[in-house]
């Protein structure tokens, strides 16, 4: 069950990439735009505007005006799924292109997972087997849940050659049956399809997440990794001083204590903590929610253990990492990474 207290995962602003290609497919099947975009808030010069955002009720809201015409018709998600480009994708697609490896590309999809613009809510488990993309879908509104999972389905499946190179045969789970299972198989030939499974799983062999990827580059995917760190900074508010410390802490290989920060700054630590102050927050708060969302995905990913991935954030041991962990969620880590395990 969803926690109804807390935002869903996919309510953070975004491009209108998502709208413009809601609109494509209601214009094949005769849905002017400007049904489509009836009381949403969002322009048709609002679309040809790169720079633009929006929130995501927006794009909920243009979906939503789709299907009151159309129908909750089964295959329509599929339709906008084929239409995505690596370009739609932005930043986000080009990092996981230049990611060194599947693996490489599979972690950093997750960990600025918000940046794809997706509304399902992705996780990445490793096992001895292989890797697996986790989609859950319990947190979008139940009348375009449909539409949005074979969107995701589909976008997903279409450009993982672009990504992995051609001749990659994928294995998809996924929850539907009947209409919207034939849908997502006719469309979607190359893969290796099981309906009526009890969650949306694409399946990753080792082969895949250990070879390199054609478009492979490790500066460039650096570069655009403190890029997507920033990005990810300005979408949820944060001011310039916070967006670039929130950007470093999330992408530094290094000590990332404050006097730290602030040398590769060129500032004085105690101008580096008034900034922040000014800005509203301080560096532990940062520090602390850094550390919570990386500690989540190497826990929720299963291949380190909780002493290790207490090391991987510079902890000096198991209990201090236990006991911050416990500060910022209310549960151990021990306890995630067991649920996690468990496909909980």
């Amino acid at each position: 069950m969803p926690d109804e207290t807390r935002r869903p995962s996919w309510d953070h602003r975004r491009g209108t990439a998502g709208v413009r290609l809601i609109l494509a497919v209601g214009a094949d099947h005769g849905v002017p735009p400007a049904t489509c975009l009836a009381a949403s808030g969002v322009s048709s010069a609002d679309l040809d505007d790169p720079d633009r955002l929006i929130e995501a009720g927006q794009e909920l809201a243009v979906a939503r005006n789709l299907l009151r015409v159309l129908g909750d018709r089964p295959g329509l998600g599929v339709e906008a799924g084929r239409r995505y480009t690596i370009g739609a994708l932005g930043l986000w697609g080009f990092a996981l292109m230049a990611s060194p490896t599947g693996r490489d590309a599979m972690r950093l999809g997750v960990r600025y997972a918000e940046l794809s613009f997706a509304f399902i809510r992705a996780g990445f488990e490793e096992d001895r087997a292989g890797g697996r993309v986790l989609l859950g879908d319990e947190e979008i509104p139940p009348d375009a849940r449909g539409f949005f999972v074979e969107r995701e389905l589909t976008k997903i499946v279409s450009l993982a050659p672009v990504a992995f190179g051609r001749g990659v045969r994928l294995r998809v789970e996924t929850a539907f049956t009947g209409a919207r299972e034939r849908a997502l198989r006719r469309a979607l030939p190359e893969i290796d399809l099981e309906g009526g499974a009890s969650a949306h799983v694409l399946h990753l062999p080792r082969a895949i997440l250990d070879a390199p990827l054609p478009q492979a580059d490790a500066a460039t995917v650096r570069a655009l990794e403190r890029e997507l760190a920033s990005l990810l900074g300005r979408r949820h508010g944060h001011g310039p001083t916070t967006a670039r410390v929130h950007a470093m802490l999330l992408t530094s290989r290094e000590s990332t204590g404050l006097p730290a920060i602030a040398g590769r700054l060129h500032v004085h630590p105690r101008t580096l903590r008034r900034r922040l102050a000014d800005e509203g927050t301080t560096f532990r708060a940062l520090r602390d929610d850094v550390h919570e969302t990386l500690a989540r995905n190497l826990l929720a990913e299963g291949g380190l253990s909780v002493q290790e991935v207490a090391a991987h954030l510079g902890y000096n041991d198991a209990a201090a990492f236990s006991h911050a962990f416990k500060r910022w969620t209310g549960r151990t880590p021990g306890s995630l990474r067991n649920a996690a395990a468990a496909g909980d």
